[in-house]
């Protein structure tokens, strides 16, 4: 009798879920609607039934199932509960005891989404090979996750590998989305990117090619900068400092073999790369400079399967 495992992504517009085998390979995967109304009342019910659909379709009996991994966008206590979750419309609220009580299924697992898809890019992806892994995932904000020994570092208060809010400025005077100031988030997400090169073009004068552009996004700063555009470069170079200062700073508290990097602006590739190891390097405590950097590769997927990979474990 086949065995399977689901590994499912709650995110704020859609849910993403996968039918994994025992053997960790994907079968199948698909979409249904996040619907938020009501609180997120619907979400659970939602995906207990697309689950229950999905079984029905393949003729898979409860039996077969091992179980459930789940990744939501908050943070989690006692790897089930979820410490209010904005995003979704989620006070405090036991996942695990939901979704058991709608499935009849025991063997749920939950974690925070940024450590789900660190655990699954240290499992399929751009760290595959080590079991002490730091993510970071630039996109309009910094996420981050940290796995050592293969198992997820969450943390007392469900905020561990938060690392787009490490302080990396005390004396900025603009908020974070957080509320508070200087974090990572502001200099090295596309936002922060693209702040900053507005700001340096409204006070200065210097020729550069982003000039030219109708709306600049941090996709433009980087291919200017790939072209030889000074000022581009000059962006980059500072990107590329703060990120390899923060990892630096994060190597001496879990000493990673590898920090793996994804979201939106890593499609930048090796200027980025190489920028953010170059600072690292120069600032990291000896034992730990010899990190290694590696693009993520699953995507929109790692959350998904670092979601199974709990379950499997």
């Amino acid at each position: 009798m086949e065995k399977y495992a689901f590994g499912i992504d709650i995110g704020g517009t859609t849910v993403k879920m996968g039918l994994f085998t025992a053997e960790g390979e994907k079968a199948e995967s698909w979409e249904i609607p996040t619907r938020k109304e009501e609180s997120g009342a619907y979400i659970l019910p939602d995906i207990a039934k697309s689950m229950e659909d999905k079984m029905a379709e393949r003729g898979i009996a409860k039996e077969e199932i091992i179980g459930v991994g789940i990744d939501v966008p908050g943070p989690i206590l006692e790897d089930r509960i979820v410490n209010r979750c904005v995003n979704l419309g989620w006070g405090v609220l036991d996942v695990v005891k939901e979704l058991q009580l709608l499935t009849g299924i025991s063997n749920i697992k939950v974690a925070n989404d940024a450590n789900a898809a660190a655990l699954g890019e240290m499992w399929k992806g751009g760290g595959q090979g080590h079991s002490d892994v730091v993510m970071i995932t630039l996109g309009t904000g910094v996420g981050g996750g940290v796995i050592l020994g293969g198992k997820i570092v969450c943390g007392h208060f469900g905020a561990g590998g938060e690392i787009g809010h490490v302080l990396m400025n005390r004396f900025e005077e603009k908020p974070c989305a957080c509320g508070k100031k200087g974090h990572l988030e502001q200099y090295t997400s596309a936002t922060g990117i693209v702040r900053r090169t507005k700001e340096i073009l409204a006070i200065s004068d210097r020729p550069s090619t982003l000039r030219d552009l109708p709306e600049i996004t941090a996709k433009d700063v980087f291919d200017q900068a790939k072209a030889g555009d000074a000022l581009a470069l000059e962006i980059v170079d500072f990107v590329g400092a703060v990120l390899g200062g923060a990892c630096a700073m994060i190597s001496c508290v879990v000493d990673p073999e590898i920090f793996v990097i994804g979201g939106g602006v890593s499609r930048a590739g090796d200027i980025l790369i190489n920028t953010v190891r170059k600072y690292f390097r120069s600032g990291a405590f000896h034992a730990s400079e010899d990190a290694k950097f590696a693009l993520a590769t699953l995507g929109n997927d790692a959350g998904m399967y670092g979601a199974v990979k709990m379950v499997l474990d």
